[in-house]
């Protein structure tokens, strides 16, 4: 990553650039790796940076002269039981969508591909003939004589032991050699860099683990190159390496290492073979490949690597110091990602942002509790051993939980939550739970509960915790004039009222979206989602100029939401004394008590049904609650809440909008006033008076036992058109339904479309408004928008 991006930060003409090394290039763990250069990843963008670096790799040693050791001879994942071939299915699809060539093959396909391994239990694969592998070591000389064309130098054998910063701005780096000055620093620094962070008083949640592969000597069969394969269900790759075997593994629970314990000397060393804890994946590796009960070893290799809690690379700039970019937690996809990183990485630095959106790697994304030693040590094997996991949906994580609670978390496990973990929060998905959820690609376990919630909330009265949704106050003689300048709707409404908005970058994608409160002259408060509090922040305080008196503080943990829906709220609040509810037009917003407690009630609804979403103290929450519950509310988890969102074509970050997302085409039009000179307003400008490529749609299936789950391609006249964004079992409609970004020719009401489910094409029915409900007429009843 260092290597890549000194490479690319030259090759677009900074010519002052360095690179400190502690000791040898490609020490620590590069020289060890694997190296295996897979393309097809989860989203577009992911897959994109795969799919340059194969181009950079295909290339480097015209260039530069370096062979860098590329070897194309494409991959193989094998499937030995149903599921894994859905998830193969799914692989196809998506590749299909991403414009990548990968197919599924029968078994006999996958033998002739490579006759060496045991195919007994195999039901079939996917090939993927463009992907391949690369010599790490040359491959980093291969970049760094390309920079060096270019001016860029580098030090060996020198230690950074500091790094300065004034103000919250990075101004130099301190080493064993001198001190240098500098206005922007990139932690391309490994399972160091949670240490080397600390330095500048920013947390960098990585931590390493052990990570092994099995060496032998020359085999008859292996003499020649052959395509890289993976056994997903044995937790193995396998590959040729010099006329013999690599098998490597990414066993189901890994060993966590305290970075301390390797020392500060450790560059080209190996950890200690670890036979015992290999043994269950070396009778994997006899099962697939039978020659090795007589293959000769060379070594067990041992070396370190490192991952994030969730398993995706942190890329871009630190919240807490301007200047300061992370390139670390690769998560053993370093290799493969490395020379698209790097560019990218070039780019947050020179232009302040990505060229696409690379939400999933965002430094921002975790919360502070994420970065503790202990939470880190938990965390860090489950995510090896989820590497070639089934991603199931549903799916969360069993290790590092309960890092944060909501206030009203006791009442929740009373109820029997079944909890995901969001930002570190841990959420109720659904009540009632009954024992651990079976995982499936068909309809879930969870399933008739979600639709009992929904119910609730369609018939009667629910209650949806929205507490983990953050809460960011924006006080000051210049609240009004920064918003107007951040948000792209207008700022400037009375007090009592409240504001859906989008804030878009200067390239008028989608930074975020949030509803903002006016409570006076000189006060706001901004929600958020939860994922997007450190984000949101972040780009707020940016964006304060020196002259402007505004204060920024983030009170999500002092406050709990709570979030009243259903056509029968209005009669119980009534029973609670709490009539003045029944006088707030739609989208404003009143503070006064609930049986005597004080909450800060707005109406609005993000599923669909009349309510309001009440906030107080969070020691008030637990009292608010019981006196709602007591009066007739019932609990409905985020599943539940997903599903009605989704009926109501309302969207999400992350899900249906980032930066890659103009308004226009997520139907945000309305979230615009042109009439201040907003960040993005010339680009925003542009999007209105040129017609979208692609617009936001709904789609019905007409199959009610599809089970669409989201990114899957949308084809119509036989070509791709689109993808499907978000998806659930719409409960209030009576069938599957799917958000799908598709082309604007093909977004016509009733147009037939196909989903590709799994290698299964399912119709679907296009839909421009939402399938439920289109015109809001049950959350606003017969007012309308103040």
């Amino acid at each position: 990553m260092g290597c890549s991006t000194l490479y690319h930060l030259a090759k677009r003409g900074i010519s002052d650039v360095i690179l400190l090394e502690r000791n040898k290039l490609t020490s620590g763990t590069t020289w060890h790796s694997a190296a295996q250069v897979r393309a097809l990843r989860s989203t577009r963008n992911l897959t994109d940076l795969i799919r340059y670096s194969i181009s950079l790799y295909e290339t480097l040693e015209e260039e530069t002269g370096q062979n860098v050791g590329w070897i194309n001879k494409g991959s193989l994942s094998i499937a030995t039981n149903e599921d894994r071939m859905v998830h193969i299915k799914r692989q196809e699809a998506m590749a299909n969508l991403f414009g990548v060539e990968a197919y599924s093959v029968s078994k006999d396909e996958a033998m002739e591909r490579w006759p060496l391994m045991n195919g007994d239990d195999v039901l079939g694969a996917v090939w993927s003939p463009d992907d391949g592998r690369v010599s790490p070591s040359d491959l980093c000389a291969g970049l760094v004589k390309g920079a060096k064309m270019r001016g860029a130098k580098i030090f060996e054998d020198t230690g950074v032991t500091g790094i300065m910063t004034k103000g919250g701005r990075v101004v130099g780096v301190e080493t064993d050699k001198g001190t240098i000055r500098c206005d922007a620093i990139a932690l391309c620094t490994g399972l160091w860099s949670r240490n080397a962070g600390a330095m500048a008083g920013v947390d960098v949640p990585v931590y390493p683990c052990e990570h092994f592969y099995l060496l032998t000597k020359p085999v008859a069969g292996a003499e020649g190159n052959l395509p890289t394969l993976s056994d997903h269900d044995g937790h193995l790759y396998i590959r040729d390496d010099s006329g013999g075997l690599l098998v490597g593994c990414f066993e189901p629970m890994a060993k966590a290492i305290d970075p301390d314990r390797l020392g500060d000397d450790f560059a080209f060393q190996l950890l200690p073979e670890d036979w015992d804890h290999f043994e269950p994946m070396m009778m994997n590796a006899l099962h697939r490949l039978p020659m090795l009960e007589i293959a000769e070893v060379r070594m067990l290799l041992n070396g370190p690597e490192s991952f994030t809690p969730d398993g995706s690379f942190m890329l871009g700039e630190t919240a807490e110091t301007k200047g300061l970019f992370l390139g670390c937690g690769m998560n053993s996809v370093g290799i493969a990602t490395g020379g698209g990183a790097g560019m990218a990485l070039a780019d947050c630095i020179i232009d302040g942002a990505t060229q696409t959106d690379l939400y999933e790697a965002d430094p921002k994304r975790f919360p502070d509790c994420f970065n503790s030693a202990e939470a880190l040590a938990s965390r860090a094997p489950e995510v090896l051993g989820k590497h070639y996991e089934i991603t199931y949906p549903g799916r969360q994580w069993h290790s590092a939980r309960g890092l944060r609670t909501l206030p009203l978390h006791a009442l929740w496990v009373r109820e029997k939550a079944h909890f995901g973990q969001v930002f570190g929060f841990e959420r109720p998905m659904y009540f009632q739970k009954q024992g651990e959820p079976k995982l499936g690609f068909g309809k879930p376990d969870w399933f008739d509960q979600v639709g009992h919630e929904v119910s609730c909330a369609t018939n009667d009265v629910a209650i949806f915790d929205q507490s983990s949704f953050g809460k960011i106050s924006i006080t000051g003689r210049d609240a009004e004039s920064m918003l107007n300048r951040l948000c792209a709707n207008n700022m400037s409404r009375p007090a009592g009222r409240a504001t859906y908005t989008t804030m878009v970058n200067e390239k008028g994608g989608i930074k975020s979206d949030l509803t903002s409160l006016r409570f006076d002259d000189e006060s706001y408060r901004l929600y958020v989602g939860s994922s997007a509090i450190k984000r949101d922040l972040a780009w707020l305080r940016e964006h304060v100029n020196a002259n402007e008196q505004v204060e920024i503080h983030d009170h999500t943990i002092q406050f709990a939401t709570i979030a009243v829906m259903g056509p029968k709220a209005s009669v119980m609040m009534r029973s609670l004394g709490a009539d003045w509810l029944d006088a707030l037009g739609y989208f404003t917003h009143a503070r006064n008590e609930i049986a005597g407690i004080m909450v800060d009630a707005v109406r609005l609804s993000y599923v669909g049904e009349a309510g309001w979403e009440l906030t107080c103290a969070c020691e008030d929450a637990e009292r608010l609650y019981n006196v709602l519950n007591e009066a007739g509310a019932r609990p409905a988890g985020t599943l539940a809440q997903s599903s009605m969102r989704i009926e109501k074509q309302f969207l999400a970050y992350g899900h249906e909008l980032d930066t890659d997302v103009s308004p226009m085409m997520a139907g945000l039009a309305f979230t615009i006033d042109m009439q201040y000179p907003f960040i993005g307003h010339e680009a925003i400008q542009k999007a209105m008076e040129t017609p979208a490529k692609q617009t936001i749609v709904s789609l019905r299936l007409a199959d009610v036992d599809a089970v669409p789950l989201g990114n899957e391609p949308v084809y119509h006249d036989g070509q791709i058109i689109g993808k499907t964004t978000s998806a659930s079992f719409g409960y209030r409609i009576g069938c599957p339904l799917a958000l799908a970004y598709i082309d604007s020719k093909s977004a016509v009401d009733g147009t037939d479309v196909f989903i590709d489910i799994a290698g299964t094409h399912f119709i679907a029915s296009v839909s421009r408004k939402a399938l439920f409900d289109p015109e809001g007429l049950r959350m606003r009843k017969s007012q309308k928008i103040a």
